[in-house]
């Protein structure tokens, strides 16, 4: 298989830990016997001190006409330091999903054996975890109407959905459930907020389509609950943008690290690869990252295209590392701790 991949290295250790899940993509298509062409694009800071903007023209241009986008991480602090800053990193995030219409965020978590007394939870609490979060990406809140009035002393953003899109976002949970357990749970607040009335009214007219499936209705801070109790008692989620993006973050560290998990943004054409931390700045050039959840995230974009052996050679050897104990300084626990280099190598050299 020929494959355009654009790659989106972005900020901080972003381009780090990419150069890593390169190394093993390649190996993955000598292996395989596949061909793939790498497209380098800017986006983020770095692409606000090129050419003034985070997400240029050119990138989306490079994006929109590869078969996927293998994404860094981008931010910057003297972006989050400054409030009055016009122009943020974040801002080409949104505009990327958005232009691109990524509107499906697939989020899993779930646990490795030879991790499970390093989480922050107990391991009778996530032993056997495994969930996956759908996350509405191109709307709510972060895309509604927001700005000052009453001369600056009073600030609204307003989260606006339509019913088409949750129906989309909601599509893609109950067909990921089909293949997993065929349990699905909307989150919302539709004790409080009309947006979740219609997220909630949607969902349950959408049942009869799906009969085999078992459809829960949770309120968000019941989740957010759940999710340190027993979030091994989930299995697929579908939620708005705002608690998506609360709640991913939250499941996220159950694994023991958020350097080992692993997302990706889907849309009807193109899909969006990339690990779930962000730019990780005050590790920026000293070869300490993860860059595990950037591998599992290639191989999340090889399974997506069908190429199910492929992925799981990438599973099998980041398992491998993590057994045998070649990890960075976040999982190495007192033992040797690895550069995020030498995790690259190792994990090529083992696929």
């Amino acid at each position: 298989m020929k494959l355009n991949i654009a790659l989106l290295a972005g900020d901080g250790i972003g381009p780090e830990v990419i150069d890593q899940a390169v190394k093993v993509c390649d190996v993955i298509a000598t292996k395989f016997n596949h061909e793939i062409s790498w497209k380098p694009a800017l986006t983020g800071a770095a692409a606000i001190d090129a050419v003034g903007e985070p997400y240029p023209d050119e990138t989306h241009e490079i994006c929109k006409n590869s078969d996927a986008v293998l994404f860094g991480a981008i931010g910057h602090p003297r972006f989050d330091n400054d409030p009055s800053a016009k122009v943020r990193p974040e801002q080409g995030l949104l505009k990327m999903r958005k232009a691109l219409g990524l509107f499906a965020n697939v989020r899993p978590t779930f646990t490795f054996p030879s991790l499970l007394d390093k989480s922050p939870l107990k391991r009778e609490r996530i032993e056997g975890t495994d969930l996956v979060f759908l996350r509405e990406l191109t709307g709510g809140i972060y895309f509604g109407e927001k700005g000052r009035r009453d001369g600056g002393e009073t600030a609204f953003d307003n989260c606006v959905y339509t019913r088409e899109e949750v129906q989309r976002l909601a599509k893609k949970g109950f067909e990921l459930a089909m293949t997993r357990s065929k349990r699905l749970c909307c989150v919302d607040k539709a004790n409080v907020l009309e947006t979740s009335r219609l997220w909630r009214e949607t969902v349950q007219a959408m049942e009869k389509d799906y009969p085999e499936v078992e459809v829960s209705y949770e309120f968000v801070d019941a989740v957010a609950m759940r999710l340190v109790q027993w979030p091994n008692s989930y299995d697929v989620l579908i939620t708005e943008n705002l608690f998506g993006d609360i709640l991913t973050d939250e499941a996220s560290v159950i694994s023991g690290s958020m350097g080992l998990m692993p997302s990706a943004s889907l849309g009807s054409d193109i899909g969006l690869f990339e690990p779930i931390h962000g730019s990780y700045p005050q590790a920026t050039g000293k070869n300490i990252a993860n860059p595990m959840a950037t591998v599992l995230s290639a191989a999340m974009m090889f399974e997506n295209f069908g190429l199910h052996e492929e992925g799981k050679a990438i599973r099998a050897a980041v398992n491998k590392a993590l057994n045998e104990g070649v990890v960075t300084e976040d999982l190495a626990d007192g033992g040797k701790a690895y550069g995020t280099s030498e995790v690259g190598d190792w994990l090529a050299a083992n696929v």
